[in-house]
């Protein structure tokens, strides 16, 4: 049983990670997710965990490390994996990809529309929803009209706390940076709740949007083909080895000459650069024919369905 303080009857926390639990926290988050966690992360790694140990009553990261191995909870492991990285964001981060968006990548959707097809945007780690919408609004900014289109973006993270966040479409104080007042005038209602102003996104922006848990390490529900993929600032947690999957993957559910969008601190891995073409700052576009990924075992991409 947990240890109680006597101070206020709740467990006593860890005051460090052993160098074993640290080396068994390293090993679940490559599992599971492909994070790579250095030496120098067991300050952050014991801030952000002791909020689970707490949320569970547990004392000690080893009875924690004991329960998410024997469980088999997935919930836990998500919240685990969660916890391990930074969902930082705010609107129209790294804003020359929305410039590319609405100059370079909208005339091709709009004429592919245009000729009878859908088109499929995804935003993957789409963390408290501020990436998501800003796709949107880029759209519906330069072309109104899409709003009545077959145009339907999913945005996905792990965590199921940033995306009831994202799905509420309510945004205050530090979470509507980047955001100007002319947006704000088209696409937001304002109100107050506690006393301090509440933006909330409107509904033509936000029936755009389709939000989802998933784990990029697992494997893929999604069916058809996407027009773009924007996963930015996300592949830096990753091993090598996990990026060079993940961006096998992405070059089999991207269409033909779609276009994959990265972090400011990302590049491609020479070994997959012969999917890609180079076709802006940290933007790249699958050539015209892709070959499918090698195998990945119980991950593998089975494609669309």
């Amino acid at each position: 049983m947990s240890e109680l303080s006597p101070i206020d009857g709740r467990p006593k926390m860890a005051n460090a990670i052993s160098d074993r639990a640290f080396s068994r926290i390293a090993a679940i988050a490559a599992r599971e997710a492909g994070i790579v966690l250095a030496a120098s992360k067991v300050s952050m790694v014991k801030s952000r965990l002791t909020r689970r140990l707490r949320a569970l009553k547990m004392s000690s990261f080893e009875d924690y490390l004991d329960f998410l191995e024997a469980s088999g909870d997935r919930t836990e492991m998500n919240n685990f994996i969660s916890a391990l990285t930074t969902n930082v964001s705010h609107f129209f981060r790294e804003n020359h990809h929305f410039e590319y968006l609405a100059g370079t990548i909208l005339p091709h959707l709009k004429q592919k529309l245009a000729n009878g097809g859908k088109v499929r945007i995804w935003s993957a780690g789409c963390s408290n929803g501020q990436e998501p919408y800003s796709i949107a609004m880029t759209l519906l900014k330069s072309a109104p009209e899409l709003a009545q289109k077959d145009v339907k973006i999913l945005a996905t993270d792990i965590d199921p706390e940033v995306l009831a966040r994202a799905k509420s479409g309510q945004y205050f104080g530090s979470l509507t940076t980047g955001l100007t007042d002319q947006t704000i005038a088209s696409f937001f209602t304002k109100s107050h709740q506690d006393g301090e102003e509440t933006l909330t996104v409107n509904p033509n922006v936000r029936n755009m949007v389709s939000f989802r848990q998933l784990n990029l390490h697992a494997d893929w529900p999604m069916k058809g083909k996407f027009d773009a993929i924007f996963c930015r600032n996300v592949v830096i947690y990753f091993d090598e080895e996990t990026q060079i999957r993940l961006y096998k993957r992405y070059a089999n559910i991207l269409e033909p000459g779609g276009w994959l969008l990265l972090g400011h601190s990302e590049r491609l891995n020479e070994s997959v650069t012969p999917l890609f073409e180079s076709a802006g700052v940290t933007t790249y576009k699958t050539k015209q024919t892709t070959s499918p990924p090698a195998p990945i075992g119980a991950h593998e991409n089975k494609g669309p369905v």
